[in-house]
């Protein structure tokens, strides 16, 4: 299966995202590719692939990404490599990605579980995006401003999961995926019961 995790700027998706990785059994990030600078802390094919615009086009050109979306000035997409040879593999995969992507992803795979994730408050996403020191006034301004927009596809979702405390996070969001992994429907496909 794919597990979605979307949710405003701020709010703690990729470093939930890693955390499940690390501590789940078969299951695999779905790295994105994006045209925004790197920061600091991120490494090249771990957190993004970073491309410059003409290397996003060319991808797009290429038919690399499963999808894409132009968010805060920049494009990001998925690649389908990310996404297939794990699900070849066997493994489930878990995906930080946008409102937009989410939509996307589920038009194209049936096995999709999708989880939003809140801030407890927009003045905590704000200090979170604040505490990175990279954004400039204007551009948190955005980020506050597509996150208003974000939080009306939240009846999309399969599950609301509030970001208040990560490692309370962390066990709602594996409680989720375990759950889904013994659902009627993956137990099915498994034993090939019809």
């Amino acid at each position: 299966m794919i597990i979605v995790i979307a949710g405003p700027s701020g709010v703690g998706k990729t470093t939930l995202c890693k955390l499940l990785v690390e501590n789940l059994d078969n299951l695999a990030y779905s790295v994105s590719a994006t045209t925004r600078e790197k920061r600091e802390t991120e490494k090249e094919g771990l957190d993004y692939y970073f491309l410059t615009e003409e290397e996003f086009k060319n991808w797009k050109l290429q038919g690399q990404f499963l999808e894409i979306a132009r968010v805060h000035n920049y494009f990001y997409g998925t690649p389908k490599d990310s996404v297939m040879k794990p699900k070849k593999a066997g493994k489930d995969i878990v995906m930080d990605i946008d409102v937009q992507g989410k939509a996307r992803i589920c038009e194209k795979f049936d096995d999709v579980v999708t989880v939003f994730l809140l801030p407890p408050t927009m003045e905590e996403a704000i200090r979170r995006i604040k505490k990175r020191g990279l954004e400039k006034e204007g551009k948190i301004k955005n980020r506050v401003e597509t996150a208003s927009q974000e939080l009306k596809e939240v009846e999309n979702f399969d599950y609301l999961v509030v970001n208040e405390d990560l490692s309370a996070t962390f066990e709602a969001v594996k409680s989720i995926i375990i759950a889904e992994r013994h659902s009627i429907k993956r137990m099915e496909e498994k034993l090939c019961i019809h």
